[in-house]
């Protein structure tokens, strides 16, 4: 039988996210509240799809249309939100035999694929996928273009303890060196905020950037998530703040979401204690897994990020132009 779409409204909110929070690689990027404050920052529409087989919901899918002049394109997630991956997500997936998984998800993407280059008329589509997704067979089958990407998800289920006894030794040496140095870290408010994303936006400017001014989105998400699913780390060292991040939590899994770039006071590493203290409040929170949220694109991160023992996880992004020519446009235009 043939998966039918539609379009999720409203009124679907309740059901939309009862998928969210079964699906194993489901996240809160996914959730409804999330996708349309994106929306609205993105200068982007959101196209909520939801799959059925008959009357029963498979499958959920998540993607955003940037309108050009000429052109349009597809992206899941969109630029400018501060994602890394987003994509479908599907019901019941672990517990399908091998052959029903594999028709479902290559189904779902064709009828996807079908919707955005021929329905919507798009030129070019992204879809990175979420992780615990392991397979992307089924885009190779649709002549995307797959490249995989790596994030780093720390096991916290054997306790705090047994987390910072696998840190690098170094790291530990620093993380004590920077307590007895007087370094503190204190939950921040929603005016803090302002001062991060300050920080973050002149570490761009420094590397000779014009960042695009993300605090509201960031405040409208802090307003929907806060308090259950979003905490503001500081570092403060001589009543200043020298350091922090921006951290989610979501079912089984925390998320360094936002981090507040290295600090040049020297001898002292008061992010390392920022993630510390966060790795810790995921503990509390009964939480699996604290995620360092990355590509595995920059080494100069992975080798920081790598200190503290993760687990890899992969995920997937696919690409695709409508025709040749887009490709080749795209190219010229970015200097290959």
């Amino acid at each position: 039988m043939a998966l039918t779409l539609r379009y999720a409204g409203e009124n679907d909110v309740h059901e939309w996210d009862a998928v969210v929070q079964a699906s194993a690689n489901g996240t809160i990027f996914h959730t409804w509240s999330w996708l349309k404050i994106a929306e609205k920052h993105t200068k982007t529409t959101l196209y909520p799809v939801m799959a059925y087989k008959g009357t029963e919901l498979v499958a959920i899918f998540p993607f955003f249309v940037r309108k050009h002049a000429l052109y349009k394109l597809a992206f899941s997630p969109p630029p400018g939100a501060y994602l890394l991956y987003l994509g479908p997500l599907f019901t019941g997936y672990d517990k399908m035999k091998q052959d029903k998984r594999e028709g479902v998800y290559f189904e779902l993407l064709k009828e996807v694929d079908t919707l955005i280059f021929k329905k919507l008329g798009c030129s070019f589509s992204r879809i990175n996928t979420s992780p615990r997704l392991y397979d992307s067979r089924a885009f190779y089958w649709l002549n995307y273009s797959v490249s995989p990407y790596y994030t780093y998800r720390i096991p916290l289920s054997e306790g705090v303890d047994h987390v910072q006894a696998q840190f690098d030794r170094k790291l530990r040496g620093d993380i004590k060196k920077t307590i007895r140095e007087g370094v503190t870290v204190k939950n921040g408010e929603r005016k803090d905020l302002s001062n991060i994303y300050q920080s973050i936006s002149q570490r761009f400017v420094d590397q000779g950037f014009k960042p695009k001014n993300h605090l509201p989105y960031i405040l409208d998400i802090y307003d929907a998530f806060s308090p259950e699913h979003i905490k503001i780390f500081l570092a403060e060292y001589n009543e200043q703040i020298i350091g922090g991040m921006i951290a989610l939590k979501y079912k089984d899994i925390a998320y360094l979401w936002v981090g507040v770039p290295k600090s040049k006071i020297p001898g002292i590493s008061p992010n390392d204690l920022v993630q510390w203290e966060g790795i810790q409040w995921a503990c509390n929170s009964g939480c699996q897994y604290y995620e360092e949220m990355d590509s595995g694109e920059d080494s100069r991160l992975t080798a920081y990020k790598s200190k503290y023992n993760p687990n890899i996880e992969i995920w997937f992004s696919a690409t695709k132009y409508s025709s040749g020519l887009y490709k080749i446009a795209d190219l010229l235009r970015s200097g290959f």
